[in-house]
Parts: C-alpha cells; structure tokens; sequence
C-alpha cells in the first residue's frame, strides 16, 4: 500500500494530523516523520514565554504514526468508513523535551498483532538522533 495512502484513511485533519510522511512500512513495523508547527495552539500556553510540546501529543505523535499507520496497513483488505480506532493502553518514557518547528522521527516494532489489538514498540528520535522518548502503545482495530 502506497504510503500517502495510509496517511488520507488516517481519521484525523489538520490541527489534529501528525504524520507528515511515512518512510517504512511493513508487516514487522513502521517509520515516519513529524514537524512541530510553532503556530500549534498548545504552544501558546504550554510553557509561558518557553513553550515545549506538551507529552500527551508526543504520545500523541507515536500512536498515530506507530500504531494507526501499521494498523491501516497491516488490515487493508478490510478497512472501511466503519473502522474505529482507539488507544486501549500506553506507557512511555519522556527523556527530552521536543520544542517547536523540531522534527522528529517515529519508529515502531509490532510486538504482536491478533484479535484487531496491535501492541507497539516506539521510540521518537529528534534530528541529532538523541531518543526524546519511548514506550509502548497499544490500540484496538473494530471493523
């Protein structure tokens, strides 16, 4: 499946899209990439004067690329306009802060894929290729 494929059954739009592009896709994994928009809403509180993405939308960030993304790709076949989607547990570990207009890097290994549950290991790596942040994610696919 062509990538940007993916990325229009994605059941998201802009403010609420992070996923930019999709570098890797297979059946093991995948990896894709993300720019922060300094204009984003939640910087404008999140810190005063100093803002920082907030660690929710880097969860945020990793389960759209890392789980929905390989999600799509991985049942194809079947997906259609009553697909739902949703997060069903995450447990990460916040090691730097991403800033805006940073681009960051996801990549995730499927841990296993049965019943329509898909568990995921992710890691964002910013541009110096230092990890910000890593965890596991896992979601539900209901057709």
């Amino acid at each position: 499946m062509e990538q940007q494929n993916i990325i229009s059954k994605l059941p998201y739009s802009k403010p609420f899209l992070f996923v930019d592009e999709i570098l890797q896709i297979d059946e093991n994994g995948v990896e894709g990439v993300y720019t922060f928009d300094e204009n984003l809403d939640f910087y404008k509180g999140h810190f005063k004067d100093h803002p920082v993405t907030p660690g929710v939308i880097l969860t945020e960030v990793m389960a759209q690329i890392g789980v929905v993304c390989l999600g799509i790709f991985l049942v194809d076949a079947s997906l259609s306009k009553t697909t739902s989607i949703a997060l069903t547990s995450a447990e990460i570990e916040f090691l730097k802060p991403v800033f805006p207009k940073e681009k960051v890097r996801v990549i995730s290994e499927k841990v296993y894929f049965r019943f329509g549950k898909l568990k995921c290991k992710v890691k964002m790596i910013n541009e110096t290729g230092e990890i910000v942040c890593r965890g596991t994610i896992a979601g539900m696919m209901v057709i």
